[in-house]
């Protein structure tokens, strides 16, 4: 059976957004743990560099996260922690990741999170690099 063109491409996908000491990654699909490790490793390599980062998502889907992914992200928060994350942008026209990125805002207030749509962009890119 032919792949589909999605099984071809990541859906994690680790993007360039001009900023220093961003992680910024495009999401589509199922997150695997291989893609999760990749962007985490990322973040780590960022945060001994900068010693804060920032986080810019840009989620055109979301079909779920495979357990393995899960897991090596709860080893990451365990060895890491948060506190060196200071502005997270999430770009995506779906509002229910929108509801869940404002209570995240709430949950997590040493971290500014903000929603961006799909069409502001550059905002979203202008917002992390005031930070």
């Amino acid at each position: 059976m032919p792949k589909s063109h999605y099984e071809d491409r990541d859906m994690l996908e680790m993007i360039d957004i001009g900023v220093e000491n961003s992680t910024a990654i495009r999401m589509s699909g199922k997150i695997t743990k291989d893609e999760m490790t990749r962007v985490l490793s990322d973040t780590k390599e960022k945060i001994k560099r900068y010693g804060s980062i920032v986080i810019y998502e840009e989620i055109e889907s979301f079909e779920g996260v495979e357990l393995a992914a899960i897991v090596e992200e709860f080893k990451y928060l365990f060895d890491v922690g948060l506190s060196n994350i200071k502005k997270v942008a999430v770009v995506t026209d779906k509002k229910w990741i929108e509801v869940i990125a404002n209570i995240e805002d709430k949950i997590f207030r040493k971290i500014d999170i903000k929603c961006f749509s799909m069409n502001d962009k550059e905002l979203a890119v202008k917002y992390l690099k005031d930070a």
